[in-house]
Order: C-alpha cells, then structure tokens, then sequence
C-alpha cells in the first residue's frame, strides 16, 4: 500500500523505510533507546542499535568543538 501511493506521487518508498526513518527520528534528542526497542517490535535492543544516530550529529564530534 505504501508503495502504491508514493508511485502515484512519482517517489518509491517502502514501508520498512517510513519505519526505519520513525526509529531514528523517535530517538532524537534524549529518548530511551529501550522503549524505542519496544515501540519499534525488536526483541533485542541490538536490532535498534542502528536507528540511533544520536552519536553521528556533527555538533556531538569532538571535531566540531575544535576553535580555529
């Protein structure tokens, strides 16, 4: 069904991907990764370990804080 209507607006996406995009934006700024684990269905929170890109903002880099 998803697929269907993003054809129709000319753009493919899948579920799984409207899904992975919910995960990752659930856990912005200070969720808990372990009720975004059950909110998402995984029984092990490695499995929503890649949602969490928390650590991969450039403001979070210690490259980031360097004055030049």
């Amino acid at each position: 069904m998803v697929r269907e209507y993003s054809k129709a607006l000319e753009f493919e996406i899948g579920a799984h991907s409207l899904r992975a995009t919910a995960g990752t934006h659930a856990l912005d700024p200070q969720a808990d990764i372990a009720k975004v684990q059950k909110w998402l269905g995984h029984a092990n929170i490695a499995t929503a370990r890649p949602y969490d890109r928390r650590k991969t903002r450039p403001e979070d880099s210690p490259t980031f804080k360097v004055s030049y």
